[in-house]
């Protein structure tokens, strides 16, 4: 691979390059996006929503620590129903997930095969609550409870630092997390034809991403959380 794809694949995932991270490369997960941001905070760490309401702030978990399939340990009650707070332990090896065509998907309150339904689907569908979504280690996309972001389909999106410790997250919301080249996540998935639940593929309306599968497919597996 020439040096200009492995530069860009370094500033999706730093840790998968060697790099220190100081500097948030969050991509809307999925998302086939090369805009600037139009905010000036391109770490997308100062103004990003959380889900409590106060800035994001940065939490570290072992990298021995797995996934919860029931997610008792991140799961909440809302009035809206089930909800899914995730938390940095509940990000591990985004190869222990399923792959669907690009993308690894995993549903940490039950409900997978509903996900894989509506993943599977070629007339596209609603994700349930629980469902995870990434692209790459270093961006997330979390299906919040119903009326959680009205806005935004109830999707939150996330930035991750990434190392062999295990998970960080740099910085959470619903539309100022910004990915590594300053685009915005809200705005590339905003998009996304309606049926297909802000997921960001080919054909689905967002603008493309400046990678081949196989580039996509090197930084999932030099995943430094995987064993």
């Amino acid at each position: 691979m020439s040096s200009r794809p492995q530069y860009l694949l370094c500033l999706f995932l730093a840790s998968a390059c060697g790099e220190s991270g100081d500097t948030t490369t969050a991509a809307s997960t999925g998302t086939e996006t090369t805009s600037p941001a139009t905010d000036p905070a391109t770490t997308g760490t100062s103004e990003a929503p959380t889900t409590s309401g106060d800035a994001s702030s940065s939490t570290t978990t072992s990298g021995d620590a797995s996934s919860s399939t029931t997610g008792d340990s991140s799961s909440s009650t809302t009035a809206g129903g089930e909800d899914l707070e995730m938390q940095a332990e509940d990000f591990t090896c985004i190869l222990e997930w399923e792959k669907v065509r690009k993308f690894r998907i995993t549903n940490l309150l039950g409900h997978m095969d509903e996900a894989l339904e509506v993943a599977s689907n070629p007339d596209g569908g609603t994700y349930p609550v629980g469902t995870v979504i990434q692209l790459i280690p270093g961006e997330a996309m979390v299906k919040r409870a119903a009326g959680w972001a009205p806005d935004n389909s109830d999707w939150e999106f996330f930035a991750l630092e990434v190392s062999a410790q295990g998970t960080t997250i740099m910085a959470r919301g619903t539309q100022d997390v910004v990915n590594g080249f300053g685009g915005n996540c809200f705005d590339c998935h905003a998009k996304a034809a309606p049926q297909w639940d802000r997921i960001c593929e080919e054909g689905h309306g967002c603008d493309p991403l400046p990678f081949t599968p196989e580039q996509i497919e090197m930084v999932q597996m030099a995943d430094p959380r995987c064993p």
